[in-house]
């Protein structure tokens, strides 16, 4: 849990700028230099999540970060595109204000992996905190000298407009750029910081506009001296991230960050509070939705950063290792950003996943290029059909997705086609293209090419690591309340079809309502928090989840399924759905009957 509240403490101060931008008027300092933006798409591998010092205990190394690096020469002699190396969080000293490399876990600090980078055509990048400090662990970074007079009246953020952090952490920036690091990732934006002195003299509201116009004004300098840097914002920057439920408006980001930054980020992966059986679908779907959400704040789509693509054995990525990695990795490149963020363990890909990875890029490359990706169908947390379209002169690709729990057809955006043809689909159920008309199962991913892309050389497979089911049908299921947070129902089996049930809680509003029962390495599944269970004859049943694990950004639902050999379709099933939140939640239940191969 301690990485969700880290996470969510830096969002809302993000959040809490927005009335003050309706207000601002362009300070002299201020440089405006619109010169923030990629070039071009770009391709970023991030060793978070191959280390977790946040919600696990696993950390940083040299000898971690020299193996990831031997892994990115490996797959990019299949074709794989990286064109970054960015070092995340904490390969700093304590004492070494961002100058110095922790001395235990590299000892002979990161000449080895600059001099590596360089020798292999990749640039090297690396994470700041904005002005935290320090986490509920206790300091990260110790106040250097330089420093002391910048320390606000909360002890764990510095002020970035009076004293010396600022000015000792532009001219680091500058040393670091000087030995070759290019990418400069931001995170934990604190703008409510103050020295003591400062928060005599000046409202809340001053403060806030004070640190944003410095921290703005100097990375803008920063990169006036030193175009050839990409900047990366993280939390703190404005937007939502907690769910995939609360109404987009448009002041959640206050636009000057576009002329500060190259790309914001759009959230660290989570599920979405949308259920589904295959737990990373909803995981996509989360990123999906906020791809959307951003746009609708009013970003362009190559500018944020969907950070969606995390393969690990850390508790960041809830341990899901490369699960279903193939429609994570199609679905980072569809939705259009140039800067496309690779994190994790690149053991876990074989030469074989090197060259499909290779080819998906292939393809998804020259369409980022024309920025001209739109998103189309329902918003997705709305659990409704929806999409992301590329166009080329020659032919169009479009990446769709059903959310819901029901096989579906959609009519695509794309006319006067003179061919279409399916690239990619999950395994099971067995999509189909009609001219512009797609009919695709519950739950499943689908690529569609158009004109040019609807050529063999574009095929990239079906994934059978996921079974989409043949039929999904719901059937009349009746819940009541029989205790406090427990609804009890009663359904009748189908011979030869499997039951799938749904629960969702639900505050007193009607909005989903998250549990957290604990993040990793100590905390509980949120199988243990969110409860399902089927009986015939008094009999517990066996049930097949996907979210049995320990999950730092909460969820909202569970869902669970029975194989029909373990039903007597004869007999009524018994179902209890039993929420161990404290606050008296509304729960509700669904019933499928459905059919695999």
């Amino acid at each position: 849990m301690k990485r969700r509240n880290f996470i969510a403490s830096a969002i809302a101060i993000g959040a809490a700028m927005h009335p003050f931008v309706k207000a601002w008027s362009k300070p002299s300092s201020y440089l405006d230099l619109k010169l923030a933006g990629p070039k071009q798409p770009v391709f970023i591998y991030n060793n978070w999540s191959a280390y977790d010092e946040l919600s696990d205990n696993k950390p940083q190394t040299e000898e971690l970060a020299m193996r990831e690096l031997a892994e990115i020469v490996r797959l990019k002699k299949s074709g794989v595109e990286i064109d970054y190396y960015v070092m995340d969080a904490f390969w700093f000293d304590l004492w070494g204000g961002y100058r110095t490399w922790h001395k235990q876990r590299w000892p002979n600090g990161p000449d080895k992996w600059l001099t590596t980078c360089k020798a292999n055509n990749i640039r090297p990048g690396m994470w700041f905190s904005t002005n935290l400090i320090a986490t509920h662990s206790g300091r990260f970074l110790e106040v250097i000298p330089e420093w002391k007079d910048s320390l606000g009246t909360d002890a764990n953020i510095m002020c970035l407009f009076d004293g010396g952090y600022l000015n000792h952490l532009s001219k680091t920036l500058q040393i670091w750029h000087d030995k070759g690091v290019r990418l400069f990732k931001f995170d934990f934006a604190y703008f409510e910081a103050a020295t003591p002195e400062a928060k005599k003299k000046y409202s809340p509201a001053e403060i806030l506009e004070k640190n944003k116009v410095a921290f703005m004004t100097m990375l803008q300098q920063f990169r006036k001296n030193n175009p050839d840097v990409l900047i990366t914002g993280y939390n703190g920057f404005g937007g939502d991230m907690e769910n995939t439920y609360s109404p987009f408006d448009n002041i959640k980001i206050d636009p000057r960050w576009m002329d500060t930054f190259d790309t914001l980020y759009c959230g660290d992966p989570r599920f979405s509070d949308v259920p589904m059986m295959n737990i990373w679908r909803s995981q996509d779907n989360y990123s999906d939705h906020q791809v959307s959400a951003y746009q609708a704040y009013g970003m362009p789509i190559r500018r944020i950063d969907n950070c969606a693509f995390m393969i690990g054995k850390t508790g960041t990525c809830y341990y899901r290792a490369n699960h279903c990695w193939k429609g994570m990795l199609i679905l980072e490149l569809a939705r259009g950003g140039w800067v496309n963020v690779y994190h994790g363990n690149l053991e876990l890909l074989t030469d074989e996943d090197a060259r499909w990875f290779a080819k998906v890029q292939s393809m998804y490359h020259p369409l980022q290029k024309q920025d001209s990706t739109i998103t189309f169908g329902s918003i997705p947390g709305k659990g409704k059909p929806y999409g992301f379209k590329s166009s080329s002169s020659n032919g169009i690709v479009c990446t769709v997705v059903n959310p819901s729990q029901q096989t579906a057809a959609m009519v695509l955006p794309v006319e006067m086609a003179s061919k279409a043809k399916i690239l990619y689909a999950d395994g099971g159920y067995k999509p189909s293209i009609k001219g512009n008309r797609l009919t695709f199962g519950a739950e499943q991913l689908v690529v569609v090419g158009f004109d040019e892309y609807a050529n063999e050389k574009y095929y990239i497979g079906i994934d059978n690591t996921i079974n989409i089911p043949l039929s999904i049908d719901k059937i009349e299921a009746t819940f009541a309340a029989t205790a406090k947070n427990t609804i009890e129902g009663q359904v009748n089996p189908v011979k030869g079809k499997n039951i799938r049930i749904i629960m969702q809680q639900f505050y007193k509003n009607g909005d989903p309502r998250r549990s957290w029962p604990g993040a990793p390495p100590d905390g509980k599944k949120v199988s243990e928090a969110l409860i399902i269970k089927a009986t015939q004859d008094g009999k517990e049943l066996p049930l097949h989840i996907e979210n049995d694990k320990m999950i730092w950004s909460g969820l909202s639902w569970a869902v669970a399924e029975l194989r029909q050999l373990d039903l007597d379709p004869n007999k009524p099933l018994n179902i209890k759905c039993i929420s161990k939140e404290n606050d008296e939640l509304n729960l509700k239940s669904d019933v499928y009957i459905v059919e695999y191969i």
